[in-house]
């Protein structure tokens, strides 16, 4: 069985996750405390390299009270193994699971395998086959799992059909800008009919911020 998926994000009005600069601090603290009670509760969680280049994540539940057994399984989607030997995100914190395709040079392989830092997985041929990834991980026991991707993986991740389930923290601004990453990039529809549906949940007020959940159709 495939993990459940929830794509979790925060985004400004205008739908960007980060302004064209790579600035994305958006949500408020207590829609970071919420990210992180998620966090709590899932088997794993799961990026894309360019956010693990961008940000450097520890990706570990520690903006509220919890324990070491309490830190979801990472997972980083990296076709080529660019993940840097000395990020945060091959910290002893937490196990991390390398997701690569069969272009990942072997020598790259090896040094992140290197001391136990990461356990890699190859998927693929060119780039990661995300439902591959997501068989293996279901096969380690993984059942739920918090996509916390950048618009690229998002929209892989939607167009494969493995997104359960889309919450967004609404923040109360607008940034702009033709070159600003929104909630979801890649290919897009070519019509609105082929626009992925959704179902509305629910939706809170969470300080300035508006949560809204959707399950996907």
């Amino acid at each position: 069985m495939k993990p459940k998926v929830i794509l979790n994000a925060a985004m400004t009005l205008d739908g960007k996750i980060a302004t064209r600069t790579g600035s994305s601090e958006i949500s408020g603290q207590d829609d970071l405390l919420r990210v992180h009670r998620l966090r709590r509760e899932m088997d794993a969680i799961m990026v894309g390299i360019n956010t693990v280049l961008a940000d450097d994540p520890r990706l570990t539940v520690h903006k509220i009270s919890a324990n070491p057994k309490d830190n979801p399984v990472r997972v980083v989607v990296d076709s080529k193994a660019r993940t840097p030997s000395e990020y945060r995100i091959l910290s002893p914190e937490a196990p991390t699971i390398i997701a690569v395709s069969n272009q990942a040079p072997l020598e790259k392989i090896k040094t992140l395998e290197e001391d136990g830092k990461a356990e890699v997985i190859i998927c693929g041929d060119e780039h990661v086959d995300l439902n591959c990834l997501m068989d293996q991980l279901g096969n380690k026991g993984i059942k739920t799992l918090m996509l916390e991707g950048g618009s690229t993986l998002n929209y892989s991740m939607l167009e494969a059909g493995l997104v359960s389930e889309v919450r967004v923290c609404i923040a109360p601004m607008i940034v702009g800008g033709t070159r600003a990453k929104t909630l979801v990039d890649g290919d897009g529809a070519d019509y609105m009919k082929d626009a992925f549906r959704l179902k509305f949940k629910k939706s809170y007020n969470l300080g300035e911020d508006l949560i809204v959940e959707y399950a996907v159709l």
